[in-house]
């Protein structure tokens, strides 16, 4: 199976989006001087491009992207190839307004942006796969092709008719029957049994609220409906360059696709990451989205997009200051990217994108984004030959799951201020900031290889996840689970007990009474700590350590955080630092220690291959007791004793040679 490893060789690809058919060809020799000028290496090309290919059904003109193409090689610079099916041309949405998706109340979601396709279309599909095999025909034996990029974001809802026919079609392939449909959606509720297959929809506009379990299993079949559609265009090029890799990139965080399932069926794992520049958590919110690409990917991973300065779909878009774009795209590599890419090349002087940075924005070479893109290209080739390929160990690891997250976040639940991934950013930050180095795994993985499992908030959990986290504490693993876990089973059907036995008897809880969430804003004193969010009324079976109890409110007297032996549950979320302590001491015990002790507030430590990556994102200078002799890869000098580290400064060590 060709890989990232297979297209960088040992280089880290440095590039973006190439837009090219936005501008004059006369402007095509001057971006290829500057891009040389830059280090770049790799450039994707292609992704919006439907229209000026098939300019009408059936046309094809490729005249322009030969010319492209060989103007990249003829500058050593490879192509990210990709299908251009993301957004349709107008005339399609014209011609065939059955490919256009629906919304839930039946609305048509009309051409004149982008993504307007229905994934359970024939018609769309049949476009998409014919141009996709002309595309892969005639680009086979390229030299500049190094990888093939297959849509891009993947983000489309439909709740067509289209849509409903193949919605059934997944069910009878999941359920079989009928009635094995009524017993997992629970249609006795409501007067909601389906006699025949005809009666099933999509969960469309309802008078009130909908059956839960069906949609979660409408999340389940769109996230499968769009992977069809990667999967026909993969094998499509796939069949034609068997030795070029093939991606798509991910959104970060998104919940319409369960990106378990779809790294499966990726030779590279890419994301596209877009923190905030003005958010104090940006360089950890970086780190978790690295750290779950990089689990996702079982090793290296590809940042197929971010920003070098601002985008332009905040309410308030602010540029990146000097050294910020810099400090991230190195974190990225730090944890495990062998690609660093940007949306895009070339900023847009028309469209809804042009106030979106470029490498080269409005200002020019002359601008300061350009020159740091310059920097930054000359340091990813030093770095390189040292890192490419390798991976970053991890002895932590923390649980995460669509199905989960799609089932708990449905109408009707105990609190709609319950937000999965602020849950999930706040654990990982708490272990972030103890230096410890995170994977994301499912919960059915195994998990032997961690000295510590970490699971923040798991509603639904299935029998096989539930055996396998208890098989790893009686293994000798360390548990540590958050509230709200194991409520649920795979039809988001309620355990007995509201939560299920085998957990219950793993922590210790004899009987939980109540689920109490908290108000926004409010929170629980507890022994040491506040707690915000959610709490739960708990009574403990024989055995069981009260590690800290609630200290007021109608649960004052009950176990907050409960120990049994190596397993903890924490029925709050307390407060960040009281978080951080928590998890360090979990992890302290488990013999998990930090990269580098020692560290002044904001600096992070990365080791990956032979490298030691010391990232400041403070906004001051400091300075880093390093022990031993050392290199700083990125100037050449040795290094004895401190580092200076100045503002969103960055050092890349290794050891001296004897």
């Amino acid at each position: 199976m060709p890989s990232l490893r297979d297209a960088a060789r040992g280089r880290i690809l440095f590039g973006g989006d190439y837009n090219p058919e936005q501008w004059p060809e006369e402007v095509w020799e001057d971006d290829a001087r500057l891009m040389k000028e830059a280090g770049v290496n790799s450039v994707t090309l292609g992704v919006f491009s439907w229209a000026k290919i098939e300019p009408r059904p059936g046309a094809r003109e490729f005249g322009w992207l030969d010319r492209l193409m060989d103007l990249m090689h003829a500058n050593g610079i490879g192509v990210v190839l990709a299908t251009p099916t993301a957004s349709p041309p107008p005339w399609m949405g014209a011609r065939h307004p059955e490919t256009l998706p629906r919304t839930e109340d039946g609305s048509i979601v009309w051409y004149g942006s982008r993504q307007q396709f229905c994934a359970s279309s024939p018609v769309y599909r049949r476009y998409a796969a014919a141009l996709t095999e002309d595309l892969a025909a005639r680009y086979a034996n390229h030299p500049a092709l190094t990888v093939w990029h297959i849509n891009n974001e993947y983000c489309t809802h439909c709740w067509c008719d289209e849509t409903a026919a193949h919605f059934r079609r997944w069910l009878r392939s999941r359920y079989g029957t009928a009635d094995a449909l009524n017993e997992a959606w629970g249609t006795a509720f409501w007067s909601q049994r389906y006699d025949s297959w005809t009666e099933i929809l999509p969960p469309r506009k309802a008078q009130y609220m909908k059956n839960p379990a069906q949609v979660l299993d409408f999340k389940r079949f769109t996230s499968d409906a769009l992977m069809e559609c990667y999967v026909a265009e993969r094998d499509i090029v796939a069949r034609h360059t068997p030795h070029i890799p093939v991606t798509t990139n991910f959104m970060p965080l998104w919940s319409g696709q369960d990106a378990w399932a779809w790294s499966a069926q990726e030779d590279i794992v890419s994301v596209d990451i877009y923190p905030d520049p003005r958010d104090p958590r940006g360089g950890q919110y970086n780190a978790m989205l690295a750290d779950m690409t990089r689990s996702q990917a079982a090793g290296p991973w590809m940042l197929m997009e971010q920003a070098a300065g601002p985008v332009n779909w905040r309410g308030v878009n602010h540029p990146k200051p000097d050294g910020l774009n810099r400090l991230w795209s190195l974190q990225a590599v730090a944890r495990g990217a062998d690609a660093v890419c940007y949306f895009q090349w070339r900023q847009s002087r028309q469209g809804s994108e042009k106030f979106h940075s470029g490498m080269l924005t409005h200002a020019g070479e002359q601008g300061r984004t350009f020159r740091e893109i310059k920097r930054l290209g000359a340091e990813l080739a030093l770095i390189g030959p040292a890192v490419g390929g390798s991976d970053v160990p991890a002895e932590v690891a923390i649980l995460h799951d669509w199905d989960s997250w799609w089932a708990g976040t449905q109408e009707g639940r105990p609190s709609s201020l319950l937000d999965y991934t602020e849950v999930v950013q706040s654990w990982h930050r708490a272990l972030w900031e103890n230096g410890v180095i995170t994977e994301f795994a499912r919960p059915d993985a195994d998990l032997s290889r961690f000295k510590t499992v970490a699971v923040p908030h798991l509603y639904l959990l299935t029998d096989a996840a539930i055996d396998n986290l208890v098989a790893y504490v009686r293994g000798g693993g360390r548990l540590v689970c958050g509230f709200f876990s194991g409520v649920a089973d795979v039809d988001d059907r309620i355990r007995p007990g509201g939560m299920d036995v085998r957990l219950r008897e793993l922590f210790g809880i004899r009987t939980l009474h109540e689920w109490w969430p908290l108000d926004a804003g409010s929170a629980v004193q507890c022994d040491g700590f506040r707690g915000g969010l959610w709490s739960e009324e708990l009574e403990v079976a024989a055995g069981t350590e009260v590690v800290a109890a609630y200290r007021d409110g109608e649960l004052a007297g009950l176990p907050a955080v409960l120990r049994r032996g190596r397993a903890w549950y924490l029925s709050t979320l307390p407060e960040p630092e009281a978080l951080r302590a928590l998890l360090g001491g979990v992890v302290r015990e488990a013999g998990v220690e930090p990269v580098l002790a020692g560290l002044p507030d904001g600096v992070e430590a990365v080791r990956r291959g032979e490298l030691l990556f010391l990232l400041n994102h403070g906004r001051t200078a400091v300075t880093v007791a390093v022990p031993g002799d050392r290199e700083d890869v990125l100037t050449g000098k040795p290094v004895q004793g401190p580092v200076e580290l100045g503002r969103h400064g960055v050092a890349v060590l290794r050891s001296a040679a004897p």
